[in-house]
């Protein structure tokens, strides 16, 4: 049986995207893995950038994560606030 990755959630900052500094291969928009990563299994190794900041030294491969994962991210906030309860007013 495979485990689910937990996430901690990042609050909203200019440099939404986390990168894993050990490695330098895993990318993470707003949120990063706990315990560790899942590649290189570092602990407290991620720090924020901007996806142009990622465009200007990272791989391609590391491009190419920060825009799906930017792109997931979009199609789950639609979702999830369609999900969300709506009070009603008087």
């Amino acid at each position: 049986m495979a485990s689910m990755q937990s996430f901690w959630p990042v609050s909203h900052r200019d440099d939404d995207f986390w990168v894993c500094m050990s490695c330098l291969t895993e990318v993470f928009y707003r949120k990063v893995p706990m315990p560790d990563c899942p590649s290189c299994h570092g602990v407290s190794t991620y720090e924020g950038f901007t996806l142009e900041a990622i465009r200007d030294w990272g791989t391609e491969e590391l491009i190419a994560k920060a825009v799906a994962a930017q792109e997931a991210a979009a199609v789950a906030q639609p979702a999830a606030e369609a999900t969300a309860p709506v009070e009603a007013t008087d």
